[in-house]
């Protein structure tokens, strides 16, 4: 049974700092490539965050160049999102998403609430 659970969201002043981590099971963790998506309050769609694949090359949306970085443990299974000078506008829940074209596999986590207010 694959799982992946998200945690390390919570509340944050504007200009803080949070650390959300996935960890992976029931997959061969190091063949997917790991996504972060957000959903903000209010809209439909979710929105990609950051991408970090199998061969450890990252991309992210604009948005968050410069303040968030996406890493893997392949020892532990493991996504994280380290996510500086956060904005109201990053409030959101995340959500991690393992995929593997190769087999058309996607899977996605419960999310986790990032709030960002003072």
């Amino acid at each position: 049974q694959v799982q992946l659970v998200e945690s390390g969201g919570g509340l944050v002043q504007p200009g803080g700092s949070l650390r959300l981590s996935c960890a992976a099971s029931g997959i061969i963790f190091s063949s997917f490539d790991m996504v972060w998506y957000r959903q903000a309050p209010g809209k439909q769609q979710r929105e990609l965050v950051a991408r970090i694949n199998s061969g450890f090359s990252t991309n992210y949306a604009d948005s968050v160049k410069a303040r968030f970085t996406i890493s893997r443990d392949n020892a532990k299974n493991t996504v994280y999102l380290q996510m500086n000078s956060l904005k109201p506008e990053d409030m959101a829940v995340y959500y991690c998403n393992a995929v593997r074209l190769r087999t058309s596999s996607v899977y996605w986590g419960q999310g986790t609430q990032v709030t960002v207010s003072s």
